[in-house]
């Protein structure tokens, strides 16, 4: 069997093997976490027949490249290398075809179009060589320390599109963004290579205004179809490149859960964990866990407003995860920064149910509140923060399979 892998420096939450086992190969598929001193040692020694590489070496693996393809060539960065049969290495670049199957499905067009791309490392020379393919009328790079610069941004606020080629923004560091798009009065579409989290805050930003946008993970798995045809020498389909790019989003994505206390979030999301196989959590368990005190005990001693600052911190690192189930307090909508923490890569569901049905007992915060009142005044958030709505009036089962149905 062919020994395959993807090469860098930082991958413990790399979804390649995940995408190539996916796409049903014959090859083995591993992880190479090589720092830049090893890097001429592992190209000149190591055991594989292909390689997909990386951040940060996708220029700096060309020497090793005997051969290159005409597209890596004309790039001048390599993601996908194969050996030949007298060992020597081919380089090749699959990330275009990654960025067109991206730039395609996302309805943006930039023919005509005066482009700003940020960043100039490997991944921006991919995107800018389709970009020029594609016709874009002018392409202006966005850097630290290029010709322009975040300093002199607005001599550029006329660009029509806008891609993120940087790392900013992406998992463990979500919530970050090197610009905001307020002052770009012609933008009308936002592509984001990066892939974890589902949105970063530059698409949050996008979607809020209305604007056409799109993140990294179609790029991803596309660039995946052309390396694993490469290192198989067999064409993929491309119904199956649309399968696995479903399989992925699905099985990365949160799941959600807001509504009332004692609406039931908690034990639904536990049979939602159990029946998907996904990891749950309780934001109140957790934020407990993280204070050391009870919930009841921060109110007490330090009031809501204090306990909603901790509520947000949980928030924010549950909505950095991927694929689990995770139930949050009653009053989490009354932040609106809450939402941006979970929508970054969840669907949220709202669980509806009759204030007369909620249940109260072991909720001291319940016991003397008037909680029609209380739904009254958070249902508007409720609703401006679900993707979906399920109501909890009849069996749990029922609740559970409504959801299911949505995540499917």
């Amino acid at each position: 069997m062919k020994h395959c892998g993807l090469l860098g420096q930082k991958l413990s939450h790399s979804y390649s093997p995940t995408i190539h086992a996916a796409l049903g190969c014959d090859y083995s598929y591993e992880l190479f976490e090589v720092e830049p001193e090893n890097l001429a040692e592992f190209m000149e020694q190591g055991n594989f027949h292909g390689l997909n590489v990386t951040i940060p070496y996708k220029k700096d693996v060309i020497p090793f490249c005997e051969t290159l393809s005409e597209t890596a060539r004309a790039i001048g960065s390599v993601n996908t290398i194969v050996r030949q049969a007298d060992g020597t290495l081919h380089g090749d670049n699959t990330d275009a075809q990654g960025f067109l199957a991206m730039l395609r499905s996302s309805d943006i067009d930039v023919s005509g179009k005066k482009v700003l791309v940020l960043g100039s490392g490997g991944s921006s020379l991919t995107v800018r060589y389709v970009l020029e393919c594609e016709g874009a009328r002018e392409i202006v790079v966005m850097s630290r320390g290029g010709e322009w610069t975040y300093e002199n941004l607005g001599v550029h606020f006329d660009v029509e599109i806008i891609v993120n080629t940087t790392p900013v923004g992406m998992y463990p560091n979500t919530g970050e963004s090197l610009i905001e798009l307020g002052s770009f009065t012609c933008l009308e579409g936002v592509l984001d290579i990066v892939y974890n989290p589902a949105r970063t805050k530059l698409l949050m930003d996008a979607e809020s205004r209305g604007i056409l946008h799109i993140g990294g993970l179609t790029m991803l798995v596309g660039q995946a179809r052309g390396s694993a045809e490469i290192f198989s020498g067999k064409k993929i389909d491309a119904a199956k490149e649309t399968e696995v790019l479903k399989l992925l989003r699905s099985s990365m994505e949160n799941i959600v859960l807001i509504g009332m206390p004692g609406s039931g979030k908690s034990t639904i999301s536990k049979l939602l964990a159990e029946r998907l196989g996904r990891p749950f959590y309780d934001a109140d368990v957790e934020l407990e866990k993280t204070s050391g005190k009870t919930i009841l005990e921060i109110f007490e001693r330090e009031g809501e407003g204090a306990f909603r600052a901790k509520e947000t911190e949980t928030l924010r690192e549950l909505g950095k995860k991927s694929g689990a189930i995770i139930a949050t307090g009653g009053g989490c909508v009354t932040r609106t920064e809450n939402y941006a923490h979970l929508h970054q890569n969840a669907t949220i569901v709202f669980i509806e149910r009759d204030p007369s049905k909620l249940v109260r007992n072991g909720r001291p915060l319940s016991q003397n509140v008037d909680l029609g009142k209380m739904y009254a005044k958070r249902l508007p958030l409720y609703l401006q923060f679900a993707d979906e709505i399920v109501g909890n009036d009849g069996t749990l089962e029922e609740v559970v399979e409504a959801i299911l149905s949505i995540a499917r």
